[in-house]
């Protein structure tokens, strides 16, 4: 992950076995959540956070505190074909998949 650059207060934290990187304000798509929209969520998995004064700190795996978040929406990603064939054997399979996806507000770091 890149740093970010140009805010005074950062986040990373995990969910659903991957690595995000949150500000306050802005939202994040994250893998399919089982909340409703509007819904608070806390996520007690902070891995790291840069603080207003330039400090970051460490967790050794996570830190304490939370990080605090609503759900705005749920979406599915564009479809992504995975297609397999045998030559010369008439063997054929096409298979779709669309990803789910929720969007997340951070409120608090």
């Amino acid at each position: 992950m890149k740093p970010i650059k140009g805010f005074e207060r950062y986040a990373i934290f995990q969910a659903g076995g991957k690595q995000y990187q949150a500000i306050e304000g802005k939202t994040v798509a994250i893998d399919l959540l089982d909340a409703q929209p509007g819904d608070k969520i806390d996520f007690d998995t902070v891995m790291l956070r840069k603080t207003g004064e330039g400090a970051f700190e460490i967790g050794k795996p996570f830190l304490t505190g939370t990080l605090r978040a609503s759900v705005v929406k749920h979406f599915k990603d564009k479809k992504v074909i995975a297609f397999r064939f045998k030559r010369r054997k008439k063997v054929q399979v096409k298979r779709g998949h669309r990803q789910q996806y929720t969007i997340i507000r951070i409120e608090a770091i």
